[in-house]
């Protein structure tokens, strides 16, 4: 077991000294030895709540977690942070709150670690929201750090099929259609979410776990044994093991994510045709690294990665599915082979991506992922979008998608509640392009996703039509949904100027999205604009609206490392 000098880490400053005998007190009082308060603090936090199923494997995997740190040599201190959870929040004024948590499950794993001056982290999380927000933390704080996800949920059944909680959202607008019975959706949501578990499908959950690995900051395979496979408390146990290592080597998340590493990340979600969300959450994530790498840079990775993994919403399999085949490790390997990865980047297991997929071989014997040399689609399920419509850009998972090109009148909406109600109404006509907006970070605020919208639209069976937004997209949304389009609506951007029957174009196949309005009409409507009212007063959601920027940089809410004058590992 490896001695640690302690006069080398934060913890020293609540537990060496006579000075700091009233803080050992408080150790003591929690039954830890003196040998125990000599060894270095490491943080086991999870985002366990019950909330809903994404959550509520956490603290099991915790403990083993914390039985990996002190076998290693540590001593673990858990604690827990909150969760909003998207299949909760969605639909309504809850999903305000969504996008909000990230940045409070950020700072407040940042002020626990901070207060209490730990030494490590090792961050557990299991829904959308919380896996950027646990990862943007370990690089605020740059301390040795490992990432965890907590698994996903295994499929649901109904009628002979697999089915995931998206399915249930879809079966809402069938049964608005007259497509299901009231008996049937009741059966569809009685059985769609058998137990613990993240989301199914290459939502955001998923997606983001998919990037921890590619990153660098999760061990190998991490991301792939569902919530309720005890795989999952082994790679738990490993790695407690695996961040006292980095912890012996001073190997820091900041070197681990580099700006390769963030283009490495990228391209895994273009791969999987992963959530339109990640190119909000990687350039969070890169601010906390003081690496600029916005919307542009990411969709730059979209546009040369080709797409290779058959997932859902857009593709057949979940989840465990691609474990199964392979995992994770699989994609990297074909897509490194096929000049897309860099190999070159450090990973938690202190080897490189390279050295981490010497022995990994590309298994032609399964369905789920397709090699490098012949994809489901040449270029990536995610694609950026640019025009006058958009010049801060925009974002449509194209994923399964056959229709990439749509020319239609506006139907414009100023919330997604307005826009609901009309689809469940059939108030709108095919071709229509149906424009939700004040949905963006500050406009809303929060950013909502409007799956409830955009699945009840699907499940219709209405295929010619476009939605653009500038609030956001569940990973599950399917169809051509434009999201982060920007600037966004309550800054005066040009979707804030538009009117019914305004004609629109969106092309994904080029990249672009216009409307057939001159500069000149687009100014003389600027002119005449005025901002909405603010929808809060005060707390959370106020303090966000003011703080928050643009979807391009990702909608964060403070200016990171590039702007830090002392990290916090260096205490």
């Amino acid at each position: 077991m490896i001695k640690f000098d302690k006069s080398k880490l934060p913890s020293r400053h609540v537990t060496v000294g006579p000075e700091r005998a009233p803080h050992r007190s408080y150790y003591y009082a929690m039954g830890l030895t003196a040998e125990e308060i000599d060894r270095p603090f490491v943080g086991v936090a999870s985002c366990w709540n019950e909330a809903a199923p994404c959550n509520i494997a956490l603290m099991r995997q915790a403990q083993s977690a914390k039985r990996g740190v002190k076998e290693a040599g540590g001593t673990p201190r858990e604690f827990c942070t909150i969760t909003v959870t998207d299949g909760i929040a969605m639909g309504h004024e809850g999903m305000k709150s969504s996008l909000v948590s990230r940045e409070v499950i950020a700072d407040s794993v940042e002020l626990t670690m901070r207060g209490h001056c730990y030494d490590a982290l090792v961050g557990i999380a299991g829904c959308d929201k919380s896996l950027p927000g646990m990862m943007m933390s370990m690089l605020r704080l740059n301390v040795p750090s490992v990432f965890l996800y907590g698994g996903s949920i295994m499929p649901g059944k109904f009628k002979g099929r697999d089915v995931t909680v998206v399915d249930i959202f879809e079966g809402v607008g069938q049964y608005a259609a007259g497509k299901m019975s009231a008996e049937d959706l009741l059966d569809l949501e009685c059985h769609a979410c058998p137990g613990a578990g993240a989301c199914g499908g290459q939502f955001t959950a998923n997606t983001m776990a998919c990037v921890a690995e590619a990153i660098g900051l999760a061990l190998p395979y991490s991301s792939g044994p569902p919530a309720e496979v005890l795989a999952r408390d082994d790679f738990a146990l490993k790695a407690g093991e695996a961040v006292m290592a980095l912890l012996a080597k001073n190997i820091r998340p900041r070197a681990i994510c580099t700006r390769e590493a963030f283009e490495n990340a990228a391209a895994v979600v273009a791969a999987t045709g992963g959530s339109t969300n990640a190119a909000l959450h990687l350039p969070a994530m890169a601010n906390e690294a003081g690496i600029a790498f916005d919307l542009f840079d990411v969709a730059a990775i979209f546009k040369r990665t080709p797409y290779l993994a058959s997932l859902k919403p857009g593709g057949e399999y979940v989840a465990k599915d691609m474990w199964e085949a392979g995992g994770v490790p699989m994609l990297m390997r074909t897509l490194l082979d096929g000049g897309y990865l860099h190999g070159d980047c450090m990973t938690v297991t202190g080897k490189t991506i390279g050295e981490n997929l010497k022995d990994v071989t590309f298994n032609p014997n399964q369905k789920v992922m397709k090699p490098s040399s012949a994809p489901l689609a040449p270029t990536g399920g995610v694609v950026g979008l640019k025009g006058n419509l958009a010049p801060e850009g925009a974002i449509v998972k194209t994923a399964g998608l056959k229709h990439l090109k749509h020319r239609g009148p506006a139907r414009v909406f100023d919330c997604e509640e307005d826009a609901f109600a009309a689809v469940q109404a059939h108030a709108y006509k095919e071709g229509d392009v149906i424009v939700i907006r004040y949905e963006g970070p500050k406009g809303g605020p929060g950013m909502r996703e409007m799956l409830s919208t955009t699945a009840a639209l699907y499940g219709q069976g209405v295929e010619n039509i476009a939605l653009i937004t500038d609030g956001r997209f569940s990973g599950g949304t399917r169809g051509l949904c434009v999201g982060h389009v920007g600037p966004e609506a309550a800054e005066g951007g040009p979707i804030g100027l538009l009117r019914d029957g305004d004609m629109i174009t969106i092309d994904a196949d080029i990249g672009s999205m216009d409307v057939e309005l001159s500069d000149a009409e687009l100014a003389e409507r600027k002119k005449a604009w005025k901002p909405k009212a603010p929808a809060f007063g005060s707390g959370a959601l106020w303090r966000f609206a003011k703080n928050v920027g643009p979807a391009r940089n990702g909608a964060i809410t403070s200016p990171g490392a590039a702007s830090e004058v002392r990290c916090y590992a260096d205490i």
